[in-house]
């Protein structure tokens, strides 16, 4: 693949990893006590015009 292409799939990729870190920081302030609480996520990645949906699925641990 092309040196163009790895560098715009790793600053997407990038993006999305803080931008997401970010997201659920706030969730879990705004949240309160979660302290001893486990949250399912699910992320999905869908790509116009190349049929792409790829789901990654997890678990999250309150902050104490």
């Amino acid at each position: 693949m092309s040196e163009d292409f790895n560098m715009s799939m790793r600053k997407f990729l990038k993006q999305v990893g803080v931008t997401s870190q970010q997201a659920i920081e706030e969730a879990m302030r705004d949240a309160g006590d979660t302290a001893g609480k486990s949250f399912e996520a699910k992320v999905v990645l869908t790509i116009d015009g190349l049929d792409l949906e790829h789901v990654v699925t997890g678990s999250i641990e309150g902050k104490s």
